[in-house]
């Protein structure tokens, strides 16, 4: 019989401490855009296929036709190339890429075509989901598939800037 009351109490106990945890959980709102504060816009963080991603592809540099080989090269591997052209500045890095809270999860994965070596330029007042490419005077070639994949394995998920909230999955 008491060993009835010892086995009924550490029950009543193991019950009180996973409401207790459940109730002080600190992530379960994590990624949901339930808690986020008024104003911020949704980053969709959903990690796209190279179909599903739209570019403009830009020249940063003083090499003639870097952005219609490159543009080429990305129409290749499936990204869907809006258009291609010269920036007025030059960009000494790898490469930057510009987008808004619509592009997240396509600037994502582009960091891996450039093996995370790209520069960011996240606009939160941006409303589409084009994702620009300017190529830099330290850009020689996209990754390979296989250095890509390695990539993106090393990124992990696609995360909402700051001063963003993580957009809703559908569903």
């Amino acid at each position: 019989m008491r060993a009835l009351v010892v086995v009924g109490l550490l029950a009543v106990l193991a019950l009180v401490f996973v409401v207790v945890a459940l109730v002080r959980d600190t992530q379960g709102g994590t990624g949901l855009a339930g808690g986020c504060p008024e104003g911020w816009p949704l980053a969709d963080v959903t990690l796209r296929e190279p179909k599903d991603v739209k570019i403009n592809v830009l020249n940063g540099t003083d090499q003639p036709g870097l952005a219609a080989n490159v543009a080429d090269d990305f129409r290749n591997r499936k990204f869907q190339v809006k258009k291609e052209g010269n920036e007025k500045k030059q960009v000494d890095d790898v490469a930057v890429l510009r987008y808004g809270p619509k592009g997240v999860g396509s600037a994502h994965l582009l960091r891996a075509y450039f093996l995370d070596n790209a520069e960011y330029d996240y606009d939160a007042n941006r409303k589409d989901d084009t994702v620009d490419v300017v190529l830099g005077n330290a850009f020689q070639q996209l990754a390979t598939t296989t250095e890509v994949n390695q990539s993106l394995g090393d990124l992990g998920s696609p995360v909402a800037p700051p001063g963003s909230c993580p957009m809703p999955e559908d569903g």
